[in-house]
């Protein structure tokens, strides 16, 4: 058999006229030194590198890329907007309770037990009743004289006096225009036996002197002194004597504070006892002002009361 037969398994050389049938073998490139070129069969093919994309012709569509697949749509195989995907669809789970009941507790008085409620309950009652009464004497008081303050007039004067007196003496046609001043002496015994009476002491000008220039005076400065004088004689005569029980309350009252003052006032030295008080009112009228064509007396005008007795219960409490 001819070595350049068809059906021969031998190789045909290069650049040897192909018979007719024949497929042309491809031509591979040869070397430099005319050896045939071959790629190592353990070499590693090369990575491809990813072809920038051009940018598309003007007129043309740009390229989408694809979106990312849908997790509902993979896992259920319908869309949400599948009307039979919303039919089917499950419906979402109940709130879970609250672990420890009511979030909300109760406060303030409904938190408290029920004896508590009860006891509050009352206490809330005693006061609204304590607050009505008071309102209700304080207007009797007040009001003009009436059937009811004809009845119960003591009842009333009781509940007001001294601490809740009211008096329209700001608001009158013709205010208060006295000054008056509350003054005391002393009749004192003496550590050797002998006896000795004191000079006045103006209390109520001491009482001024503490307020002048003190932009917050206490309510003892203001008003003991004024209210005690004012209670006695509200409850005593022109002579001096009491009427009612409130006379003889009152004059107790007043003794005790001048004593109290006067041992303040270190009016006996040591060793001495004080033995009785007198006290007495200095009053004045306020001049008017000079524009005003009033006459009034300038001259003061005193109003002494007796002598009152000095006891332990007065002394009790004061200043050594």
């Amino acid at each position: 058999m001819d070595a350049y037969d068809g059906g021969s398994n031998a190789r045909r050389q290069p650049g040897a006229p192909s018979e007719p049938g024949d497929v042309p073998e491809p031509q591979r490139p040869d070397g430099p030194d005319g050896a045939e070129r071959t790629q190592a069969p353990d070499a590693p093919a090369a990575p491809s590198q990813p072809r920038a994309q051009s940018p598309a012709p003007a007129g043309e569509p740009a390229e989408v890329p694809p979106a990312a697949p849908d997790p509902y749509v993979e896992s259920t195989g319908t869309r949400p907007s599948d009307p039979d995907a919303i039919r089917q669809a499950p419906a979402p789970a109940a709130a879970a309770p609250a672990p420890y009941g009511d979030p909300h507790p109760p406060t303030g008085v409904a938190a408290l037990s029920l004896r508590y409620q009860i006891g509050v309950v009352l206490a809330l009652a005693v006061v609204a009743v304590a607050v009505c009464v008071h309102i209700g004497m304080v207007f009797l008081h007040v009001a003009p004289q009436n059937t009811v303050t004809k009845q119960h007039g003591r009842a009333v004067d009781d509940w007001v006096y001294p601490e809740f007196e009211q008096n329209w003496k700001l608001f009158a046609p013709n205010p208060l225009q006295l000054n008056i001043a509350v003054q005391v002496r002393a009749r004192i015994r003496s550590a050797d036996g002998g006896s000795r009476t004191s000079g006045w002491y103006d209390l109520s000008a001491q009482d001024g002197r503490a307020i002048d220039g003190n932009p917050l005076p206490s309510h003892t400065q203001q008003n003991e002194l004024r209210r005690s004088w004012d209670l006695f004689v509200a409850t005593h005569d022109a002579d001096n004597r009491p009427v009612g029980l409130r006379g003889t309350l009152s004059e107790t009252y007043l003794r005790r504070i001048v004593v109290l003052r006067l041992e303040r006032d270190d009016a006996t030295a040591r060793g001495d006892v004080l033995v009785s008080v007198q006290v007495r009112s200095r009053t004045t009228n306020v001049p008017p002002p000079k524009w005003s064509e009033e006459k009034v007396s300038v001259q003061p005008v005193y109003r002494e009361l007796p002598w009152w007795a000095v006891t332990a219960d007065d002394t009790e409490g004061s200043a050594p």
